[in-house]
């Protein structure tokens, strides 16, 4: 039998999809059932839980609130404010500290010989993953449906090492951001084959908060590459850790989402996913 999450995102997605094609038509609750193949009740109901919200809302929240919000002010961009506050004050993954830990070039050289690398595949909010792991950290996260090319792509990375089906504590606490409990994980390490111009994007994409989004050129501001927009979107494009490394949260100054790997569907999915986790998150009682 097919997992449930994963039919239930695939019917989440179609839907996504749909809207982004009809959403100046305003179509209806019966219109978006009809095009997921369930009943409106049905389709409100499962909408609902997977995002928090309802799906009008949802696009509302993803394609104007947002997108008007980052662009309302050109003085100030979202990044800036990100600075200013600090990493914990708006959000629980800002209390997840990431340490990126470049291979030597003598690894990225030779393909990734001599390295012991785990795998293993599981379910997300937004379809099948592949994770896997080296002695230091989590060097790839993909989504990825087809198990096969799944681990064909790693392999294509990393061609000379040593491969092991196995989950260990690295991928678990990598794993465990799906679930919404951030503020209990361990530290998570990552393991990265990269150069010193992708590593400074990468992480300049990890100061941007949950729920908010930011442009490429103010990610290139926030590196001291202004000019450098271009190169800042190739590197993000090319960032190996999906989701835990937020390349979905970097969109165009126009509003459009840009590009993603993973498709614009899953991108769209997850902005959406995060602002509603926000929302709930800020209208509920803070714990002391």
């Amino acid at each position: 039998m097919p997992d449930q999450k994963n039919t239930n995102y695939h019917r989440i997605a179609q839907a996504i999809d749909y809207l982004y094609e009809n959403f100046k038509d305003q179509p209806s609750l019966d219109d978006l059932a009809s095009a997921t193949g369930v009943s409106p009740f049905h389709f409100q109901r499962l909408f609902t839980e997977w995002a928090g919200v309802s799906p009008k809302k949802f696009i509302q929240y993803l394609s104007v609130d947002y997108a008007k919000q980052l662009l309302k002010n050109k003085q100030t961009t979202l990044l800036d404010a990100t600075h200013k506050t600090g990493l914990s004050s708006t959000s629980r993954l800002h209390d997840l500290f990431v340490n990126i830990e470049g291979m030597t070039p003598g690894e990225f050289k030779n393909g990734g010989e001599n390295l012991t690398i785990n795998y293993c595949f599981s379910e997300s909010p937004f379809g099948k993953i592949i994770v896997a792991s080296t002695a230091k950290g989590v060097c790839h996260l993909f989504f990825e449906e087809d198990e096969n090319k799944a681990l064909s792509d790693l392999i294509e990375r990393f061609p000379n090492a040593n491969y092991h089906k196995a989950i260990d504590n690295l991928q678990q606490n990598a794993l465990s951001i799906f679930q919404n409990n951030w503020q209990q994980l361990d530290q998570i390490k990552l393991h990265l084959k990269a150069t010193e111009f992708q590593l400074n994007v990468w992480q300049a994409l990890l100061t941007i908060p949950t729920g908010e989004l930011t442009t490429y050129g103010s990610v290139a501001d926030k590196i001291d590459k202004p000019k450098a927009s271009r190169a800042v979107g190739t590197a993000i494009g090319s960032n190996p850790i999906a989701f835990l490394i937020p390349c979905h949260r970097v969109i165009q100054s126009s509003g459009k989402l840009g590009g993603y790997m993973w498709g614009n569907t899953r991108k769209s999915a997850i902005i959406g996913w995060e602002a509603s986790q926000t929302k709930n998150q800020l209208s509920s009682p803070h714990k002391n």
